[in-house]
């Protein structure tokens, strides 16, 4: 039972949780990100997860069942046969030789306490209110393996493909897969999904019945089904259940046949709030500065599935209001936003980066957004445009923000435009969230630090630090992470910093001036995060490299 806006407000006004400003000012907030109001309350402070669940359950009459807090075990799950516990989305919550108590997130069921009944004969059934993520995480128990479902629906069914396929795809949510991978092997096709950041394999498709899958996908995409040696490219609108899922496809001919890639652009998205994404409140107040300017550029940089597009977005949230006018020019367009005009490039019609900028210019914007900086005519056009009077948001390939300086000036665009326009330059990475289901804390010494990070004396100065890890559960797959988040290194262009670029500089002197006004580099950040248990520094390592002239001071 998905908690809507307008139940939310009844529930927490009637209860006295939250004052009518609050309220008020949350929803402008909604409004104005394209978020839902309970992300608003809970970034705002305004509320908590847990206050949320309580005001529920008193309009319900029943108490608060905390499962985030008390993970309920598989065995316990399992106590509720699937025929109960999946429709009633019921979970045992607590068990004595009385009496049993049952979590759910619509507790006016009127036939579930029937059920208990019979279940447990001989106790007294009771009913407790759950939050609904905590009872999605929980019924993941019930799920078997995906080659145990094909192997049933081959069994059973005459048309297997749609079968299969929607069980693949009920999986990548639950699970938050980004991207599913079917691949063509001599005797079958193996199913991976991309997990945060990390792919896993997930079930086998035998060879005889993927013919008939590909075709599936083909037609849904609105592909051709007789094309099996050139590369294809389409998009599906998923509906399942009541939950609809935007997936990018993309087909390519392989030696054993054709493999399909599947982008799952997730709808959560779309709530995201900067806080979200991993920013330090510092962070957030340098960014959201920058973008309260009239004019400038803003650039996010990284490698291919860094995030920065999520964090494009989240910046466009915060500005997009009716009084403004947005336009985007993408490839593809991923999530779209109510109030923002968006342009999807589109090779075919000659609509590039570069035309489809300079159509925006005509159309009387405020703020743009290009997708990415590819080439010198879109850098070229982008910095123009900053310079006349519009905010511009833009992503590019660099592997740190200092770097991007002189790969811009390497395109083309003349010093005194990139000193003149650009206003920040952030990079980032992602790095897995610690599951917290599951997570525990561990005291570490410097001796066993030196074994992960050697010199770990420069960061870690202390003889002995609490480290946190994830042991592994229902939750997160038993990976010990779920999730993921950014960590981020900024350069905001300064009077100083502007006088160097027009010298033309070198990454490392661009690096140098910023660090001496305050720029922590993607592995302080990290860091940070590691300290506070968000990731682990195995992660941190796993992903980000460590610099060659580190500032303890700064950790």
């Amino acid at each position: 039972m998905p908690l809507n806006d307008t139940q939310l407000k009844d529930v927490l006004l009637s209860q006295h949780y939250v004052g009518k400003d609050d309220i008020r000012h949350a929803e402008r907030l909604a409004k104005e990100r394209g978020a839902f109001l309970v992300d608003v309350l809970l970034a705002e402070g305004l509320i908590t997860s847990d206050l949320v669940g309580q005001a529920f359950a008193e309009s319900y009459g029943v108490p608060y069942a905390d499962l985030n807090t008390h993970t309920p075990s598989r065995e316990q799950v399992l106590k509720l046969s699937e025929d109960i516990g999946v429709p009633f989305r019921a979970i045992v919550f607590r068990e004595d030789a009385e009496s049993v108590t049952v979590a759910t997130d619509d507790p006016a069921q009127p036939e579930l306490l029937e059920a208990l009944t019979k279940t447990f004969p001989g106790k007294a059934a009771k009913l407790a209110f759950a939050m609904p993520s905590d009872v999605d995480a929980a019924l993941i128990h019930y799920r078997k393996e995906l080659d145990t479902r094909f192997s049933k629906i081959i069994e059973e069914q005459d048309r297997v493909a749609p079968e299969i396929i929607d069980e693949i795809l009920a999986d990548a949510l639950v699970f938050r897969a980004s991207d599913v991978h079917f691949d063509p092997h001599d005797e079958d096709v193996v199913v991976r999904f991309r997990i945060d950041g990390l792919l896993q394999e997930a079930g086998r498709i035998p060879k005889e019945h993927y013919e008939s899958v590909l075709n599936r996908i083909k037609v849904m995409a609105r592909l051709r089904t007789d094309e099996h040696l050139a590369a294809q490219d389409g998009a599906i609108r998923y509906e399942h259940n009541e939950i609809v899922t935007d997936l990018r496809v993309s087909i390519a001919p392989v030696l054993d046949g054709e493999k399909v890639t599947l982008r799952v652009l997730s709808a959560y998205v779309r709530g995201l709030t900067l806080a979200d994404l991993g920013l330090s409140a510092r962070d957030q107040e340098l960014l959201l500065e920058a973008s309260s300017k009239p004019f400038g550029m803003l650039l996010v940089v990284g490698p291919t599935g860094s995030g920065k597009t999520t964090t494009m977005y989240g910046v466009l949230k915060h500005l997009n209001k009716p009084e403004v006018n947005i336009a985007t020019i993408e490839d593809p367009v991923e999530y779209k936003i109510r109030g923002v005009n968006h342009i999807q490039v589109n090779r075919q019609t000659n609509l590039t980066f570069a035309s489809g900028l300079r159509s925006i210019v005509r159309q009387d914007p405020d703020i743009i957004l290009v997708g990415e900086i590819r080439d010198t005519e879109t850098a070229e056009i982008g910095v123009n445009a900053a310079l006349t009077g519009h905010l511009l948001l833009s992503t590019f390939h660099a592997n740190d923000a200092a770097t991007a300086f002189p790969r811009l000036l390497d395109m083309g665009v003349e010093p005194f435009l990139l000193a003149s326009t650009l206003e920040v330059v952030l990079a980032q990475r992602l790095v897995r969230r610690i599951c917290e289901s599951c997570r525990f804390g561990e005291t570490t010494t410097q001796e066993q630090l030196e074994k992960l990070l050697p010199g770990a004396s420069r960061f870690f100065p202390e003889k002995k630090v609490t480290l946190y890890a994830g042991k592994g559960c229902a939750v997160c797959n038993s990976t010990g992470y779920n999730g993921r988040t950014a960590v981020f290194e900024f350069i905001r262009v300064t009077p100083e910093l502007q006088d160097l670029i027009l010298k033309r500089p070198s990454s490392r002197e661009i690096w140098e001036l910023a660090a001496k006004q305050g720029s922590r580099t993607m592995f302080e950040d990290g860091l940070e995060k590691v300290r506070l248990g968000t990731t682990t520094l195995e992660e941190l390592l796993r992903v980000v490299e460590v610099p060659d002239a580190p500032s303890p001071e700064k950790v």
